[in-house]
């Protein structure tokens, strides 16, 4: 081989897929984080199988990592289609091929074991499809990865994936000891001799990478003057936990939340917290609940399903006005639907699924930095309103990993302890302030604070009443705290013009995607503007404000929603994605949406492409802008 061909890239999206088992997700993990300590920006995703234990060598069993990295450090999204991808078999590389995850002119570098397996149908099917893929313009890099491991270790299959982080970090010029240490990180807990293999591999994939491969990229970094992180969301949730000084979480094992546990487990006690790992998730609300109600703060952390199981503990918080957080780390749905894929199908049954009107707070983290500091807000907001806070994070941001500033907790990011001094004379349980419905808690031991606690109707004594005026106080009472709440939120700042023909509006995850999307058609003349949404129950005011000064407002959301030209659907019977229809209740705008569940994060192209299509067909008709139009629409209906 020749001299090698060095790029300079201002970024490169990456993606390492096996067979489930081979490690390809651990490979991405690490290598995501040599760049992290390069100081490069990044965002990761995890490709996960549908089944626990897929048959190898298939479609279904395909298990990975997608890493962009990029010089700069502000990364929010896991980006377009993929740059180069490295596959361990034909059949990993098919899955994304059938998820059009390639780019057409993509770097692909393969096993080359399968170009010569003595199954005939292996071998054609490998030809096939890097010809299919060669053919649209990729570049295809054969390597003997299984061979090359088998010159280090014995027992290839759990060694390649390591190999392969070697070669990476040849191919895109990163530091071996940067990579050593990494390695030794991830190693830590098995023996002298694992750490040793494992590095070893590393710099046999690196040095392969430096003989025979004849290109390399340079992603540049900027020199860092403050402490990063690099970490997933549900890492992110549980050292959120901590620092809101949460004394106890309390949950069942379920996909994708179970991580946050992990990590909790593996250092809570250090900090005076305990993991309880309930018998269900019936058993986990119910503990945080009474952890919380004998004044110690507790959070759950859960998953669609587990929402569904704890929707009876949900309501007897709301009447009980007992503080509690409950984590929602959405994936697909109904039922069991599709564990292990993102979607944002959980915010009207967030808001509404608890029997009877039971008001309660929900929040959405927007990237995994807002993972952390979201538990902090959702804790003050908890016990200040004596009320239920629901915190929904999502797959991506679960199992992603963003590079962010390392957040500083001190004394005044912590709520006050809950109050135990003896309660005065006359004081009641629940002594609603008729502006606000909030009152102060009462913690069981408190000198002076005997009361009765019950699920049923309650006067302010929290006796148990059944007549219509006490029954139509609690309720008024309890409703307006969230009223007291919205009345000192922020109106959300618009990402762009304050005016213009079209207006997105996200929540959660899809944020870093809108803008990024929007950014690029701002840039090529498009009049769009964006706006993310934190508070979902109650929504900030000023929303209205902002709708009107567009000629058109839709939400972009992972959920479902008809589109108008399905059969038998119409504008009487469509069914709107879920914040669409939060916002079209609430502001009685016509809000429309633009929402799909492909089970991954949007892209930036497909939402630069929505933007293109509504833009074009606003600007092809004579609609008036907006603040005319309602002026015409304001005659019209006098």
């Amino acid at each position: 081989m020749g001299e090698r061909e060095i790029s300079t890239l201002s970024e490169h999206i990456v993606e390492i897929v096996s067979d489930s088992g081979e490690g390809a997700q651990k490979a991405g993990v690490s290598f995501a984080q040599i760049s992290a300590r390069m100081n490069n920006g990044l965002w990761t995703v995890e490709i996960i199988p549908s089944e626990i234990q897929p048959p190898p060598h298939t479609v279904g069993a395909a298990s990975g990592n997608r890493i962009r990295i990029s010089e700069n450090r502000s990364v929010t999204n896991p980006g377009d289609k993929l740059d180069l991808i490295v596959a361990f078999n034909e059949l990993a590389l098919l899955s994304r091929v059938q998820q059009d995850a390639i780019k057409d002119d993509a770097i692909v570098i393969i096993d080359s074991r399968w170009g010569s397996d003595e199954s005939i149908k292996i071998r054609n099917d490998y030809r096939e499809i890097l010809g299919s893929l060669e053919n649209k313009g990729a570049t295809i890099v054969e390597v003997p990865i299984e061979k090359e491991t088998g010159k280090v270790v014995e027992e290839t299959k759990k060694g390649m994936n390591m190999f392969v982080v070697g070669l990476l970090c040849s191919i895109y010029s990163r530091d071996p000891q940067i990579m050593e240490a990494v390695i030794q990180q991830t190693f830590a807990k098995k023996s002298q001799k694992i750490i040793d293999n494992n590095i070893k591999l590393a710099h046999a994939g690196f040095d392969y990478a430096e003989k025979n491969i004849d290109f390399q990229f340079i992603i540049p970094s900027k020199p860092i003057d403050e402490p990063m992180v690099a970490m997933n969301g549900n890492t992110a949730i549980a050292l959120g936990t901590i620092a809101a000084g949460f004394k106890l979480c309390s949950m069942y094992p379920i996909t994708p939340a179970t991580s946050a546990s992990h990590v909790l487990s593996e250092i809570y006690e250090k900090f005076g917290g305990y993991v309880h790992q309930a018998e269900d998730e019936i058993a986990a609300i119910g503990v945080a609940l009474g952890s919380y109600y004998a004044g110690q703060p507790a959070v759950t952390i859960t998953s669609g399903p587990g929402m569904a199981l704890k929707t009876e503990f949900q309501g007897l918080t709301v009447m009980t006005e007992t503080p509690l957080v409950i984590v929602n780390v959405q994936r697909g749905g109904p039922s069991t639907g599709l564990p292990t894929k993102i979607e944002q199908g959980d915010l009207l049954s967030s808001i509404y699924g608890t029997p009877g009107d039971a008001p309660k707070v929900v929040l959405a983290a927007s990237s995994i930095e807002e993972c952390f500091h979201i538990m902090i807000t959702a804790r003050k907001i908890a016990e200040e309103f004596r009320t239920l806070v629901i915190v929904l994070s999502d797959a991506n941001l679960a199992t992603g990993q963003q590079l962010f500033k390392c957040p500083e907790v001190t004394e005044d990011s912590l709520p006050a302890p809950m109050d135990q001094s003896p309660v005065p004379e006359n004081m009641q349980p629940f002594g609603w302030d008729p502006n606000t419905g909030i009152s102060k808690a009462l913690i069981p031991g408190q000198p002076g604070g005997m009361n009765v606690t019950t699920g049923l109707n309650h006067a302010s004594t929290g006796k148990i009443v059944y007549d219509y005026e006490s029954n139509q106080t609690g309720h008024s009472m309890r409703s307006r705290k969230l009223a007291a709440l919205q009345s000192v939120l922020e109106t959300p700042k618009v990402y762009g013009a304050d005016t213009g023909d079209l207006l997105l509006i996200g929540w959660g995850s899809t944020k870093g995607t809108i803008e990024e999307a929007v950014d690029r058609m701002q840039a090529e003349g498009y009049s769009v503007s964006s706006v993310n949404i934190t508070f979902l129950s109650p929504l900030p005011s000023g929303l209205k404000k902002i709708f009107s000064q567009f000629r058109k407002a839709m939400t972009i959301e992972l959920n479902y929603s008809d589109n108008l030209e399905d059969p038998l659907i119409n504008s009487e019977n469509r069914r709107y994605s879920q914040l669409a229809m939060l916002l079209r209740a609430n502001t009685l705008v016509d809000v429309d949406c633009f929402s799909r569940v492909p089970g991954r994060p949007f892209m930036p192209s497909e939402i630069a492409d929505v933007i293109k299509n509504e833009c074009n067909k606003l600007n092809s008709t004579d609609i008036p802008s907006t603040p005319e139009a309602s002026s015409v629409l304001e005659d019209a209906l006098k």
